[in-house]
């Protein structure tokens, strides 16, 4: 999930805390939720199994001035599958 605090900072630095993810919506980082979970109740290494189903992408864009270097705005982007 993004964190949606996009901001440009007094210096002229985009910032977002995080930025989300790609991969199956309906996962832990792209994994299968009931071999991550289990992995972690249990603290026993599992073999993860990657996720199936729709899809989403997480980024930003950042607009930056070319005579400073210095960030001029910052869009979140997210894009799921239908």
């Amino acid at each position: 999930v993004q964190t949606a605090d996009e901001q440009i900072l007094p210096g002229g630095t985009a910032y977002i805390t995080d930025a989300g993810m790609t991969g199956p919506s309906r996962s832990v980082i792209g994994l299968d939720v009931d071999t991550a979970i289990e992995r972690f109740r249990t603290q026993i290494p599992v073999h993860y199994k990657m996720a199936r189903g729709n899809c989403q992408l997480d980024g930003v864009s950042v607009g930056v001035q070319t005579e400073t270097g210095k960030a001029d705005f910052i869009r979140r982007i997210h894009i799921e599958q239908k």
